[in-house]
């Protein structure tokens, strides 16, 4: 039996439904990387900046969703994560979090070899080895997710 996604063109199956051992071990690796964030002294709150901001770049309004609730709940601010997407323009964000940011973006897009120097140089600069481990792991599940969330169309429904 398979899992549909309603209202597209082509229908597109569910594949965290149809393949749910796949699935679970995605969501056990992210829990997995989750405790080593943590373990790594990487805030919630920096983790939900990397899972929003890669998110962004992939355009996966449903991880989106999920994380912008996820990054709320976990005391993030309405302003902040406002202006994510332009992070490099404010002064809003730490030199921490400003170097995971930039690593997470060089994770996602990989091919930029002038910005994945950059953004190991800040790295190293602001953060260990075992939180830069953690970021990049934290933006390697979530691009991982959204390929999943996209590729299967998962809709956004409103709150309202």
């Amino acid at each position: 039996m398979s899992s549909y996604a309603t209202g597209t063109a082509a229908q597109r199956i569910f594949i965290d439904k149809q393949s749910p051992k796949a699935y679970h071990a995605l969501v056990q690796t992210s829990e997995a990387v989750r405790a080593t964030a943590a373990d790594a002294g990487l805030d919630r709150t920096v983790v939900e900046l990397i899972n929003l901001r890669v998110s962004q770049i992939n355009g996966c309004a449903y991880c989106l969703n999920v994380h912008t609730r996820a990054a709320l709940r976990a005391g993030e601010t309405a302003q902040r994560l406002g202006v994510l997407a332009a992070w490099r323009d404010t002064e809003l964000f730490t030199p921490a979090e400003r170097a995971a940011l930039a690593l997470a973006e060089a994770t996602t897009e990989p091919t930029d070899a002038a910005a994945q120097e950059t953004a190991w140089v800040a790295a190293r600069d602001a953060l260990t080895d075992d939180q830069i481990s953690a970021v990049i792991w934290v933006a390697i599940t979530i691009n991982a997710f959204n390929r999943v969330s996209i590729m299967s169309k998962h809709p956004v429904r409103s709150e309202r």
